[in-house]
């Protein structure tokens, strides 16, 4: 999918610079062409010498460099790529960028071109949070910037919270995502993710332990292989996917009304939890106990069948529809059952009870059921899960 693509890869200076060179192997076997940028700031984590030998060219280190300069080095550099990724991406380079400074290479690089850009932020949590970084972040979002991560989890310094640099799969998916390139380019894919909010009163709702991990990581493999994705999620534990287009709900009625507004479609999947009741006597104010012991009353009523409405045969029906089925036991029969009495394509099976760990956990192990029968996958990390799946659709919607 990167084969033949020209890449021009600025490395910032942070500690996760030293998965840059993993970024450049990881690209030239895919085919792609990598011409390195190092801040001076990176040279302090990783070497020129190291960074040439992998990426197989000349890294660019000076902005007065006597002889690429004489040909307008800069211009010609920032100009011959497909896309021009900063990775990491650290606060300080953000801020500059931000501001549109151009005070050495790599800042003017990104200032002297019309190139599509991605960032893939890495640095202290403390510093992510900062609202002149989240600033910064907006202003370069608005500007056309496309963002890969970053990822959550423990830091260098020893804190833990988002600021990680997101995983090299995961950029080159987002890189892959912003070149419009891969088998699903010019396809659209919905996918539903999270749990969904039933209010009981202002404070409290029926809900469920669903993270939205699964239904993120579907969506962020199906962009990764270029397919338009709208993304209707609940309030979900994880962040959505960079490169898609993302609507938040809370309710399951709001759900249904998202993913009918985003029609038509190529494929449509369901990895929501969705509520099956909501009540229908929630009230305005909190209620309060009584005094007397006595419970309050409620009513419920059905939710919207999302999957059921989307997988009728009609003009909108997409030629693809995929469930998913949380059980805790009985799975494959409970689930093979749910694809007929929905009428999906395929349901994406799995075991939820509480030994598994899966749900809202960061594994999964999902039976794909199909109208040929049933398939076991192994035990895998969401992500890899996500990826397979998205490789099927991909073949089913392309042949």
């Amino acid at each position: 999918m990167l084969a033949g693509k020209r890449i021009l890869l600025i490395i910032g200076g942070g500690i996760a610079a030293y998965k840059a060179l993993d970024l450049i192997r990881r690209l030239r076997e895919q085919g792609a062409t990598v011409s390195p940028v190092l801040t001076r700031a990176a040279e302090e984590f990783v070497t020129p010498l190291s960074v040439a030998a992998l990426a197989g060219q000349i890294v660019h280190r000076h902005l007065f460099d006597l002889t690429a300069e004489a040909e307008m080095g800069h211009i010609e550099l920032s100009r011959s790529a497909d896309l021009i990724v900063v990775a990491p991406a650290t606060a300080h380079l953000m801020a500059r960028m931000a501001g549109g400074q151009a005070d050495d290479l790599a800042t003017t690089l990104l200032l002297a071109t019309d190139t599509p850009v991605l960032i893939a932020p890495a640095m202290n949590v403390r510093m992510w949070n900062h609202p002149a970084t989240q600033r910064n972040l907006a202003q370069l979002r608005a500007d056309g910037i496309r963002v890969a991560g970053p990822d959550e989890g423990q830091m260098a310094c020893g804190e833990f919270g988002p600021g990680r640099l997101a995983e090299v799969p995961q950029i080159i998916a987002a890189m892959t995502a912003a070149l419009g390139d891969g088998p699903l380019a010019g396809k659209h894919v919905i996918v539903t993710s999270g749990p969904t909010h039933e209010p009981i009163d202002p404070v409290r709702y029926i809900a469920n332990r669903s993270s939205g991990a699964q239904g993120t990581a579907v969506a962020r493999a199906l962009a990764g292989l270029g397919a338009r994705v709208s993304f209707v999620t609940g309030p979900a534990q994880v962040p959505p996917p960079d490169g898609v287009e993302v609507t938040q709900v809370e309710t399951a009625r709001e759900m249904r009304d998202a993913v009918m507004s985003a029609l038509p479609a190529d494929a449509v999947i369901c990895a929501a939890a969705v509520a099956d009741w909501h009540v229908i006597n929630a009230t305005q104010t909190k209620i309060k106990k009584d005094g007397q012991g006595r419970l309050p009353h409620f009513d419920f009523a059905e939710n919207p069948d999302i999957l059921a409405e989307i997988s009728a045969s009609g003009p909108t029906r997409p030629p693809l529809v995929v469930g998913f089925a949380a059980e805790t036991d009985d799975v494959l029969a409970h689930a093979t059952a749910k694809r007929l009495r929905k009428g999906c394509d395929w349901i994406v099976a799995n075991d939820v009870s509480p030994a598994t760990g899966i749900m809202g956990g960061t594994e999964n192990a999902v039976t794909l059921i199909t109208a040929d029968g049933a398939e076991t996958w192994p035990r895998l990390p969401k992500d890899e899960v996500g990826e397979r799946l998205a490789a099927r659709i991909a073949q089913a919607l392309t042949g």
